[in-house]
């Protein structure tokens, strides 16, 4: 579909699926409507039953890999990715990524992200657990409003840690295409913002809740000054994260 002045709203598929969850409850509470598939043989073939399903009826239709929702009034559209990438893969798909969100003509894309607690470094372990980073081009456009919000952008870290420290680079360990995407969207001129979260494998719905809070911080997606983590409806699919429970006959 051809999109204009559209944020686009995407995970990485990252440590914990922290931006898949995250992106599962901007879906599910804001009811987009889904629109298409994003068809691309570099994410693992998956088909099951409608993650978002509100009753009965919705329950069977079919899900796969990568999927496009879309919400007019408010200008957003979102890619929700529910698969592993297959080795090797990652660079094929960001090109295709990238040269779908530019003959879209989306304004901005928007990567929901998470990287290894344990991999911080001395700086990194000091306050907030969330990043950003903001492609040049989106650095003058909202680089203010994350200055207003008292946001903490990603450290870059020493290239040879104990050698030299006069080399940083970007290090996103756990992060999957966070890095790569990022550095391709610099250098084709394409706005793009990561929002990442450090964190560890586990229960991991806390910490989506905790991405999708600080996204709604500068998006202004939904609307709650009580309680900014009830404000969000879980998906029916959630009930299955950790599989069904143990059947009785076991015991």
């Amino acid at each position: 579909p051809v999109i204009r002045h559209i944020l686009l709203l995407q995970p990485a598929v990252s440590v914990g699926n922290v931006g898949q969850l995250a992106v599962d409850l901007v879906i599910s509470t804001l009811d987009m409507t889904k629109v298409g598939y994003f068809y691309t043989d570099c994410l693992v073939p998956m088909v099951g039953n409608n993650p978002y399903a509100t009753a009965e009826e919705n329950s069977t239709e079919l899900s796969i890999n990568a999927e496009v929702y879309s919400l007019p009034s408010k200008k957003l559209v979102v890619l929700q990715i529910r698969s592993p990438f297959i080795k090797n893969k990652y660079r094929p798909f960001c090109e295709t990524l990238l040269s779908w969100v530019k003959s879209s003509k989306c304004a901005r894309v928007v990567l929901l992200s998470s990287s290894h607690a344990y991999q911080r470094d001395d700086e990194q372990l000091l306050g907030t657990p969330l990043r950003y980073l903001l492609t040049t081009d989106l650095e003058k456009a909202v680089g203010g409003r994350m200055q207003e919000l008292n946001w903490k952008e990603m450290e870059k870290v020493a290239a040879y840690p104990g050698i030299s420290d006069t080399d940083k680079v970007l290090h996103i360990p756990g992060g999957g295409i966070t890095k790569l995407l990022f550095t391709e969207s610099c250098s084709k001129g394409i706005q793009m913002a990561v929002l990442l979260k450090f964190c560890s494998e586990g229960d991991n719905i806390p910490d989506a809740f905790v991405l999708v809070n600080y996204l709604n911080e500068w998006l202004q997606l939904t609307k709650s000054e009580v309680n900014p983590s009830s404000q969000w409806k879980i998906p029916s699919s959630w009930r299955l994260l950790f599989g069904n429970g143990l059947p009785p006959a076991l015991f």
